[in-house]
């Protein structure tokens, strides 16, 4: 038996803004981490002078130290705030989409050795990914957790399912559905039938959390709030979490606001980061404002108009039609971005407002003569869908099923084998006999997979391509 099957699995639900982390069988996650780098500066630019150079020592040190020094989350925001500010800031995941695969290694070796203090090698791993990832990223994430971190067995699920399997709303399973995921860089709008992704019905929208923030920022600089310009971003995030709503009418609002402003403005109070001195700065119209751009982002962009229930419309009325009912009956939200007062509420309102349009209109193309039955439209609240995703994959690693359906070492290893194959089948056939030989020499005991990994691309570096004849490629493999 495998001894980690007898551990809880690691959940890792890396998103744009944040990265939830903690282990299956919990309720939430055990930490919350900005998705942010922070590298010295002083040895990347070191690094890249040497290489000019061609020091080869000193570009090795250099490069270590870079791999060395560096800060992950609200450590990395703090440290590029330093008065020394020799750390340069990246984000490795820009709309959902890892864009900076170096950084994401960082990453992850942060979180699992100093945030979950786990060794890699004792636990299965469940990361998410989002629903339009290339297989290629999926490629890279299963490189870099089979061959440097050395994994016994890894999952990655698609989001948006997870997030449905978070949001039964009875004791049956019900695995049709919408999902609404609003992240803090990407908005995705997901059909689901029995489990399955329908992928040719996925919607998306440029709109997320940041631009709310940064819609939240601009409202308050052209009114004029002293705000430090390097704290602005982060009051608005903080305004955003802490005093935003969603309003029913947005002119009764602004009516509401002009009659009472002292019931309605909030006071934010803080103190700016250079010098220390305090400051403070009224919150009035972005209280709802800021949501107000998924119902209405004309206000915002001026490219995009389609407002968010006709968006979620589109994708059910794309969808096969024989699930149409089913999922404008589960439409589950998912993502910090939802978790506004009466955004539900709102979202449902518009959305059953579109469809009863639509019913009507067929009644009276057909003359009254026919008449179709109601469509009923629920769209699903509940207190987890913050870290929907996350307890989704929470649940899914807490079943027995789901050691069974983990990419495994070995088989990770036969398809790198594969995949040399087709370039050269006698290097295959050596490495395969390599990889047999040390398992019986270790009575069956798989060795670290970064050895055998090493050991394929150290025989491919070395063999010509093409090889001139059989014989010189088998004397250069034996050699």
């Amino acid at each position: 038996m495998d001894p980690a099957t007898s551990r809880p699995a690691v959940v890792i639900d890396n998103g744009t803004g944040y990265t939830k982390l903690g282990f299956a069988g919990n309720v939430e996650p055990s930490f919350i981490v900005p998705t942010v780098v922070a590298v010295n500066e002083t040895f990347v630019n070191q690094t890249r002078a040497t290489t000019k150079s061609s020091n080869w020592l000193a570009q090795h040190s250099a490069g270590v130290m870079a791999d060395l020094d560096f800060f992950i989350g609200e450590e990395a925001l703090a440290r590029s705030k330093s008065s020394s500010n020799t750390y340069n800031l990246t984000y490795p995941i820009k709309q959902g989409q890892v864009n900076n695969w170096d950084a994401m290694e960082r990453f992850w070796q942060q979180c699992i050795f100093d945030y979950l203090r786990c060794d890699p090698e004792d636990h299965y791993f469940l990361l998410t990914e989002s629903p339009m990832t290339a297989p290629e990223s999926r490629e890279y994430t299963g490189e870099i957790m089979f061959e440097t971190f050395n994994v016994p067995g890894l999952y990655i699920a698609v989001q948006p399912v997870l997030a449905l399997a978070a949001g039964y709303t009875t004791s049956k399973c019900e695995m049709t559905g919408v999902i609404v995921d609003i992240g803090d860089g990407a908005t995705h709008v997901v059909p689901v039938a029995e489990g399955y992704v329908i992928g040719s019905s996925i919607k998306s929208i440029p709109i997320a959390g940041k631009d709310v923030t940064l819609f939240i920022q601009q409202l308050m600089r052209e009114r004029g709030e002293h705000v430090p310009l390097e704290d602005s971003f982060e009051v608005a995030r903080k305004v955003k979490e802490m005093y935003c709503y969603t309003c029913s009418d947005i002119v009764k609002e602004f009516n509401k606001h002009d009659k009472e402003p002292g019931k309605y403005i909030k006071h934010w109070r803080g103190t700016k980061p250079k010098t220390g001195a305090p400051y403070s700065c009224d919150v009035g119209y972005e209280r709802f404002l800021g949501p107000e751009v998924f119902f209405n982002p004309e206000m915002y962009n001026s490219d995009f108009t389609t407002p968010l229930p006709d968006v979620i419309d589109k994708c059910i009325q794309s969808a096969p039609i024989d699930t149409r009912r089913a999922l404008y009956k589960n439409i589950v939200l998912s993502g910090g971005s939802t978790m506004f007062k009466d955004f539900h509420r709102r979202l449902q309102r518009d959305l059953k407002k579109i469809v009863d349009a639509r019913v009507l209109t067929s009644d009276a193309r057909l003359g009254g003569n026919v008449k179709a039955q109601p469509v009923e439209v629920n769209v699903v609240s509940h207190p987890i869908q913050r870290y929907a995703v996350w307890f989704g994959g929470s649940v899914l690693a807490s079943t027995p099923e789901f050691f069974a359906v983990n990419h495994f070492v070995s088989v990770y290893l036969r398809l790198a084998i594969q995949r040399l194959n087709m370039r050269n089948m006698g290097l295959a056939y050596v490495a395969q006999t390599l990889y047999l030989r040390e398992c019986i020499d270790t009575e069956m005991i798989q060795i670290p997979i970064s050895v055998k990994v090493f050991l394929i691309v150290m025989l491919a570096s070395q063999l010509p391509d093409p090889c001139p004849t059989a014989q010189l490629r088998f004397e250069i493999l034996h050699r």
